[in-house]
Order: C-alpha cells, then sequence, then structure tokens
C-alpha cells in the first residue's frame, strides 16, 4: 500500500479534508476531527488510525504495531510501515476509524456534513 492508495480510500468517505499537521503528518479528518495519521515523507511511512475498544490491545500487539503516541490512550494504534496492512485492511481500517471519529461528532454537526 502506498500513501496514495491510502489517500483513494479516505476520499471515499463523505464529508474528509485533508491537511498537513505538525510539518510532516498528512491527517485525514470528518468533522475537524482527526481519524487518520500519515507521515508520507518518512521511510518507510507510518500511520496512525483509532481503533475499537475491544481490539485495541490485540492489533496493539500485532508485529509493527503499538499503541500511538499521546492518542494510545484513546484506542489509536500506530504501524510502523504501511505496507503491513494489505489495501483491503486499510479499506476496513480507515472507514472503522472514520465511522468511530464520526459517531462522536454531535448532531448538528453530522447534519451540516450530510451524515
Amino acid at each position: 500500500m502506498t500513501i496514495e492508495g491510502i489517500e483513494t480510500i479516505c476520499d471515499e468517505f463523505t464529508a474528509v479534508t485533508k491537511d498537513i499537521k505538525w510539518e510532516e503528518h498528512l491527517c485525514f479528518n470528518v468533522g475537524s476531527k482527526m481519524f487518520l495519521i500519515t507521515t508520507p515523507d518518512a521511510y518507510p511511512p507510518t500511520a496512525s488510525f483509532k481503533v475499537n475498544a475491544e481490539e485495541f490491545d490485540e492489533i496493539a500487539s500485532r508485529d509493527g504495531f503499538m499503541p500511538a503516541s499521546h492518542l494510545g490512550r484513546y484506542k489509536w494504534v500506530q504501524v510502523d510501515d504501511i505496507s503491513r496492512l494489505t489495501k483491503k485492511e486499510w479499506q476496513f481500517y480507515a472507514k472503522q476509524s472514520y465511522q468511530l471519529v464520526v459517531s462522536k461528532l454531535p448532531t448538528k454537526v453530522k447534519n451540516s456534513l450530510g451524515l
């Protein structure tokens, strides 16, 4: 998987915006809330995303995965190389993270975004 591939997946979700944070992280957002963070200039590229609380420990203990620094307490994981996940897995985890973040948005924000 490539950063461009992840970008294509995320672009399919409703009301997604992108920006650069902390000078080197390409972030994918919905309702001004991040749901996926990448480091496209790192070698290999890394990424962080939110997972279900029930799956957090299992996913964070996989080879190449760990709790995301500063976000782990919110059930975010970081993968040390985006190619550890297949396209199908990226589609699943990006969508899941997006949905978890959308579920926490206020109703007014969801309505304004058409969600």
